[in-house]
């Protein structure tokens, strides 16, 4: 696609280095492998691990008092939630305890002005006092998005540092370059198939941490997914060979984020970019090359 359509050769990092037919096959060929014979086992036992957390069933079996909140507004909440109703700033109405789910009985908020308002900030309040971690008692209730944004953002920043000082070693010590990720550096121009053309050591290392990082961060299990789905999509683009107008590096102000052409030079200068993801570990260590080093790129 890159060859033939220009709007997209024009992005290219390096435009004269194309994949060959060998390569993509080769490259193909490893990270099948890596799949069938790594990820896959790895899968199953992460599933045995954290098995499946079923969702709460909202419609059998719930039972509910009736609220009466400011402006008039009732709502019905759930029995069995300390506090909420206190949260809520609401008081209970002597009408008895309410059996069945969510439906047209239901709460009712206003259908317009300042009473939605307040109802709407007021049930904002309860689903966040209801957040939190799989590990706490609450932990089937969903986060909230800047919860979730955090939490991903701080899986990366983690996984960022223990990459940065393993990436660092095994360029530093021959004897780990030669034996686990000299096979990483058959590339100078890398492309997306690259990016899980590893070792078994470096796969499994990489897939550990990121394993481990949301547990040590107590993260929920949706923040969990958001981060590899996350952490898988700027790996690809770190290694695709081009730096698109919406490239992650190009969104992220400041100059923090690394992104294609980074991880590029990485590629061309080994000694440099050891970073995946951000930029501060190699600019305090002292590896940090701009993308400028890279004569092919204007």
């Amino acid at each position: 696609m890159g060859d033939r359509w220009a709007r997209v050769q024009q992005f290219k990092i390096q435009p004269s280095r194309r994949p060959t037919a060998s390569t993509l096959l080769h490259c193909a060929g490893v990270t099948l492998y890596n799949h069938v014979f790594l990820v896959l086992p790895a899968s199953v036992a992460q599933w045995a691990w954290r098995p499946p957390i079923d969702l709460p069933d909202q419609n059998q079996n719930q039972k509910y008092f009736i609220a009466k909140c400011g402006g008039g507004i009732k709502v019905r909440v759930r029995v069995g939630v300390p506090g909420l109703v206190d949260k809520a700033n609401c008081s209970r109405e002597e009408a008895g305890l309410v059996a069945g789910g969510f439906g047209p009985d239901g709460p009712q908020p206003p259908a317009r002005g300042r009473n939605l308002k307040e109802f709407v900030t007021r049930v904002g309040r309860i689903s966040h006092n209801l957040a939190c971690t799989p590990q706490g008692p609450r932990g089937k209730q969903a986060p909230f998005l800047m919860e979730l944004t955090a939490g991903v953002i701080g899986n990366l920043l983690l996984f960022d540092f223990q990459y940065f000082i393993w990436h660092l070693l095994h360029h530093r010590i021959r004897w780990l370059y030669v034996t686990f990720h000299a096979i990483h550096h058959n590339f100078t121009s890398p492309f997306a198939l690259t990016t899980q053309c590893l070792g078994g050591w470096e796969l499994i290392t990489v897939g550990f941490w990121t394993t481990l990082n949301p547990v040590i961060l107590r993260c929920h299990l949706l923040t969990t997914w958001a981060f590899m789905v996350v952490h898988v999509y700027v790996s690809i683009e770190d290694h695709c060979g081009y730096d698109f107008p919406w490239s992650t590096s190009r969104l992220i102000p400041f100059g923090i984020y690394g992104g294609p052409s980074k991880h590029d030079v990485h590629h061309q200068k080994p000694n440099t970019n050891f970073a995946p993801h951000f930029c501060h570990w190699d600019k305090i260590f002292g590896t940090y090359a701009d993308v400028s080093f890279s004569s092919s790129i204007k």
